[in-house]
C-alpha cells in the first residue's frame, strides 16, 4: 500500500490547490488515495462536473496503481508518451487542474532522485513537471526538480537582398573607377596633339560624366528602392495577423433571460441576454429551426458584444450568439459554457492577450476573417486555431467534435 507520508503529501497538495483545509480529510487517511482525492474534488466548486469526465476516473486508477507500485518505470513511460501532444493532463489549453496536482504529488518522490541522464529518457514528462511546479504554489511540500535547459540558438539567415545590393554597388563602383580612368586618358589625349585622332575616335559614352549618376545609383541602391521601402513585408505580415487576431473580439458569458420568436421571420429568435451590464442586450439569432425559445431560456451562452448594432428584419440586434454546427449544417447549437463561469466575464485565449476593439469595423470585415479559424477539436473543446476558449471555470465546449463555430 502507499505510504502514509505519500498520501498526506497528495492530500495536502490538492487541498492547498483547491483552497481546502487538509485537516478535514486527513482523518480518512486509511482510505485508498483515489477515494480520498475524489472526496476532496467533490467538495470543490465544479468538482461533480469534473468527475463526470471519464478521463478523470481513469487517471485516479492510474494514480492508485502508481503509488502502490515499486516498479513504476512503465507508468512513467506511459506518462511521457501522454504528454507528447499536450501541456496538461486534461488537455484544457495551458490551465492546470486538480488532476495535474494529484499526479505531480504522486510521482514526485519517485523522480526527485533521477540523474540528468535519467531525466533525458522522459523529456515530455519532465517538461510537464517543470511547468506544473512553476504554475502551482506547493509551498515547501515538494523539493524543486532541477532540469538542464538547453538554450535555443536562432540560425543566422543571410539577407539575400542586402547582399545583392552590396554586390551590385561594388560592381558599379568598379565601373565608375574604370570610367574615371578612361576620362583621365581622354584629358591627356587633348593635351597631346599627336593623339587627336584617338580623342576624336573616343566613344561618346566616355565624354559624358557617368560617375556622378552612377554614384547616385550606388547610394540609392544602398538605401534601397524607395518604392520597395514603402512596403515593409514584415509590417504587412504583422498587420494581417492583427486583422485575424481573436483578441479583437469581445466574447462574454451571458445568460438568456428570455427568448421568443421573431415577429416577422420564422427562422429567427429574439433573446434578452444578461452580460452583467445592468440592462439586458437584445439579440437576434437564426436558431429557430434548431432550438426552441423554451430550451434557450435560462441557458448560458457566449456572446460577441462588440459588434456594431444592426437591425435584422426590423428588430435591433446588439450582439451575436456563438454556435457550433456540423458539416452539413443540419445541427446547430450554442456553445456550452462550463458550470461556474460568471455572467459578463470575457473569454480568453492563451497567447492572444490583445485588447478587444470597442466596436468592430464592418468595412474591415474583421469578424469574417476570424470565424474561419474557430472550430471545436477532437474532444469538442471550442478553439481559435487550436487555442481553447477559456473561462474562469474552464474551457467552453460543443457536443460535436470538429464542428465549425460562428
Amino acid at each position: 500500500m502507499a505510504s502514509l507520508n505519500l498520501k498526506r503529501n497528495i492530500v495536502s497538495a490538492l487541498c492547498k490547490f483547491l483552497s481546502k483545509n487538509s485537516e478535514e480529510f486527513l482523518g480518512d487517511i486509511d482510505y485508498d488515495v483515489g477515494t480520498l482525492c475524489i472526496k476532496i474534488l467533490k467538495s470543490s466548486p465544479g468538482g461533480d462536473a469534473l468527475l463526470e469526465n471519464k478521463e478523470v476516473m481513469k487517471w485516479m486508477g492510474f494514480v492508485g496503481d502508481l503509488v502502490d507500485s515499486q516498479q513504476c518505470s512503465n507508468a512513467l513511460r506511459e506518462l511521457n508518451e501522454d504528454f507528447v501532444k499536450k501541456s496538461v493532463i486534461l488537455g484544457n489549453g495551458l490551465k492546470p487542474s486538480g488532476l495535474d496536482v494529484i499526479v505531480f504529488a504522486a510521482i514526485h518522490s519517485f523522480v526527485i532522485g533521477f540523474s540528468d541522464s535519467d531525466k533525458e529518457k522522459f523529456p515530455h514528462l519532465f517538461r510537464w513537471m517543470d511547468y506544473i511546479q512553476d504554475k502551482v504554489d506547493f509551498g515547501e511540500s515538494f523539493k524543486r526538480i532541477l532540469l538542464v535547459k538547453h538554450q535555443f540558438e536562432s540560425p543566422v539567415f543571410k539577407n539575400v537582398k542586402k547582399a545583392e545590393l552590396e554586390s551590385s554597388a561594388k560592381k558599379t563602383g568598379q565601373e565608375v573607377k574604370e570610367t574615371t580612368s578612361k576620362k583621365t586618358d581622354v584629358k591627356a589625349a587633348k593635351n597631346d596633339d599627336k593623339k587627336k585622332t584617338a580623342e576624336e575616335n573616343q566613344a561618346p559614352v566616355d565624354k559624358k560624366k557617368p560617375n556622378k549618376e552612377d554614384v547616385k545609383d550606388i547610394k540609392k541602391s544602398e538605401k534601397g528602392d524607395g518604392k520597395d521601402n514603402k512596403k515593409n513585408p514584415g509590417k504587412e505580415a504583422d498587420a494581417k495577423d492583427n486583422e485575424v487576431s481573436v483578441s479583437l473580439l469581445k466574447i462574454q458569458v451571458g445568460l438568456v433571460r428570455k427568448a421568443s420568436k421573431h415577429p416577422s421571420a420564422d427562422s429567427l429568435l429574439v433573446e434578452e441576454i444578461d452580460v452583467g451590464e445592468g440592462k439586458h442586450r437584445q439579440v437576434v439569432s437564426g436558431l429557430a429551426k434548431y432550438i426552441s425559445p423554451e430550451q434557450l431560456t435560462n441557458r448560458y451562452v457566449l456572446l460577441v458584444t462588440n459588434l456594431k448594432p444592426a437591425k435584422l428584419r426590423d428588430v435591433m440586434s446588439e450582439g451575436m450568439v456563438l454556435c457550433a454546427s456540423n458539416q452539413d449544417h443540419s445541427v446547430v447549437e450554442p456553445l456550452i459554457v462550463p458550470e461556474g463561469a460568471k455572467i459578463g466575464e470575457c473569454v480568453t485565449f492563451s497567447g492572444h492577450e490583445g485588447k478587444p476593439e470597442d466596436v468592430l469595423n464592418p468595412k474591415k470585415k474583421q469578424l469574417e476573417k476570424i470565424t474561419p479559424h474557430l472550430f471545436s477539436d477532437a474532444n469538442g473543446i471550442a478553439t481559435f486555431k487550436g487555442v481553447p476558449f477559456m473561462t474562469s471555470a474552464g474551457p467552453c465546449k460543443s457536443s460535436m467534435p470538429h464542428a465549425t463555430i460562428k
